[in-house]
């Protein structure tokens, strides 16, 4: 390995808030007592962005003035991976970086409801009716602009701030949060967009944290390992991200932080394989084997490159390891690891 100076990341601009004790419910669940009479955002809340973030902050708002638990309540699986489950979407937060994010924005719960052909043919009125009133017991609900729902998406804000109205529930419909500089409007669509060209600090700038992915650190072909740069390797299923060299955080299971740099691609100078993200961390050895891990994406140092030999290679990595270095030095965009 080369020599370190690493500096963990230290400061406000750099931690994550606090983590809380988050209430998850699942269905087939009593509504707890910590969540009974909530108000709760409603959405899928891919990447929980700042624009979702919007929609927390109502409902903590909302719920604290009215002495009430806030909440989200989302839906498991998203439902593109429900219509169309033979084509891979590329989500910014599967199930459990979406909980872990929640946990850090000071919320008192999570319903989270299984999407299946159920609920897909559930009608706007049953969904308020029966789901939102009777199943859950909420008081009053927020969602964003373009939220649709109900059999067919026949449910608008404006069909839900009536249905809300005849069964005694609050509704607020927050506005779309605009970007700054010009740039694209806050989107999940738009964060995928920026991942998929590599532009990781403008997908950070619109998520207002760094974007991360979870893994389980699998065997590999060991080959780091000679090359002076041992990787902890974890598969991304229907990952977009461009495949490139990135500058890294990473939380490894015992809580611990480090600083790294990942490949995320095929490898194209031995083998051409399946999309892998092969992580080296700075001054580390360990096992990390069949730990589970989060890695932080800080900014993207350049794409995937074929070398015509493993010396080329490896002089590039030392390269890429100290472009990394001097990056996250200086980088202050916040946390959602610790």
């Amino acid at each position: 390995m080369p020599p370190s100076d690493e500096t963990a990341a230290t400061g406000s601009a750099a931690s994550a808030p606090p983590r809380s004790v988050l209430i998850v419910n699942r269905d087939g669940e009593p509504v707890p007592e910590g969540l009974r009479g909530a108000v709760a955002a409603i959405g899928n809340f891919d990447g929980l962005h700042r624009g979702h973030r919007a929609l927390i902050a109502a409902v903590r708002e909302i719920a604290a003035a009215a002495g009430r638990p806030s909440a989200v309540l989302t839906f498991e699986p998203h439902p593109r991976e429900f219509f169309a489950p033979d084509v891979g979407m590329f989500r910014l937060t599967d199930e459990g970086a979406k909980l872990a994010v929640l946990a850090r924005l000071g919320i008192d719960g999570v319903f989270v409801r299984r999407f299946d052909a159920a609920l897909a043919g559930t009608s706007a009125a049953a969904f308020v009716g029966r789901l939102l009133k009777d199943e859950l017991g909420l008081t009053g609900v927020v969602i964003g602009h373009d939220f649709h729902f109900g059999r067919g998406r026949e449910g608008t804000p404006a069909v839900l701030q009536a249905l809300c109205a005849e069964h005694g529930l609050t509704c607020r419909v927050i506005e779309p949060v605009a970007a700054e500089c010009g740039e694209v409007p806050v989107s999940s669509s738009a964060i995928r967009a920026a991942l998929e060209a590599g532009d990781v600090a403008g997908a950070n700038r619109l998520l207002g944290f760094r974007w991360f992915v979870q893994g389980v650190v699998r065997h590999g072909d060991k080959r780091g390992r000679t090359l002076g740069f041992p990787t902890a390797n974890v598969a991304l299923p229907a990952c977009g991200l461009a495949h490139g060299i990135y500058a890294v955080r990473v939380r490894l299971a015992d809580g611990a932080l480090r600083e790294g740099v990942a490949s995320y691609g095929r490898r194209p100078t031995f083998d051409n394989g399946a999309p892998l993200l092969e992580t080296t961390l700075f001054d580390f050895s360990g096992d990390l084997y069949g730990q589970r891990i989060a890695v932080e994406f800080v900014g993207f140092l350049r794409g995937e490159a074929r070398f015509d030999s493993a010396e080329a290679l490896v002089a590039q990595m030392h390269e890429d390891a100290a472009q990394a270095r001097a990056l996250l030095a200086r980088d202050e965009v916040p946390s959602m690891l610790g």
